[in-house]
């Protein structure tokens, strides 16, 4: 059953809406299974580091970890969001001092593994793309529009033609000899980098210019939600949903070692 709270009590129609109204925070995703996550430490990390930024403020760790671990199932799994803002903000004169919360919503997890992903590249650029906000806006147009036009997402791609990331994920690729993460403005991906530093065989970052996806034997999107998903197609070009590099990819994140929250 999906639960939400803020600061550790019921949330309130008012606290809940202010959010909504507003449009100004940032949160981190993870997916909990048994009660442990992979790449707990970075997730924090990240909310530390973005409540900095956005709110000039320190945000406790330990609080979050407290909170994350009061709203988890006995067992199973779940998909944990823990979003960071402050209620008393206004749209007048969101300058005042910050006094950061931490709502935290828990929903159930899929129940199977999803499919490969047919994709359509989108010119769009994120706000303030090194932070995880809650500025969702231009992702869930552009993957709205690609899903009434037969796709499964959007892939973003920067005003000089290059692919950056996903709407919600990152993505990657292979060219028969190494992974290669797309350089360019996009979020630092808490999954990314846990199976960058997994894998064993040669990765790279460099640009990757959209026009020439079709060099890649494989693709494929990484997020805290599915772990590695393969990417079928982009546009008009199509890669193998079934490369052996997949396999690899998977279980090379399936052995990092999951932390208790």
């Amino acid at each position: 059953m999906a639960e939400i709270e803020i600061d550790g009590a019921p949330a309130d129609v008012a606290r809940v809406a202010a959010l909504g109204l507003l449009n100004y925070g940032h949160f981190t995703t993870l997916r909990v299974e048994a009660g442990r996550v992979r790449g707990l430490a970075l997730h924090l990390e990240r909310l530390v580091r973005d409540c900095r930024t956005l709110f000039a403020a320190e945000l406790d760790p330990a609080r979050v970890r407290d909170r994350i671990r009061a709203v988890l199932p006995d067992d199973g799994t779940a998909i944990v969001r823990a979003t960071v803002y402050d209620p008393e903000l206004g749209l007048e004169r969101p300058s005042g001092p910050a006094v950061p919360c931490v709502l935290i919503t828990t929903r159930a997890a899929p129940a199977a593994v999803p499919g490969p992903l047919r994709v359509r590249t989108a010119a769009y650029v994120r706000e303030l793309p090194e932070v995880k906000h809650v500025g969702l806006f231009g992702l869930i147009r552009h993957r709205r529009s690609a899903q009434l036009d037969g796709y499964d997402d959007a892939l973003l791609v920067d005003p000089a033609g290059r692919v950056t990331e996903g709407a919600t994920w990152n993505i990657g690729f292979f060219d028969g000899r190494r992974l290669v993460w797309p350089e360019g403005p996009s979020l630092p991906g808490v999954t990314a980098a846990l199976l960058a530093g997994a894998y064993g065989g040669p990765q790279v970052r460099e640009p990757v210019d959209a026009a020439g996806v079709g060099r890649f034997e494989a693709a494929f999107a990484v997020n805290a939600g599915v772990g590695v998903r393969p990417v079928a197609a982009i546009d008009g070009v199509r890669f193998d949903p079934a490369h052996p590099v997949l396999a690899e990819l998977r279980a090379a994140y399936a052995g990092v070692p999951a932390d208790r929250v």
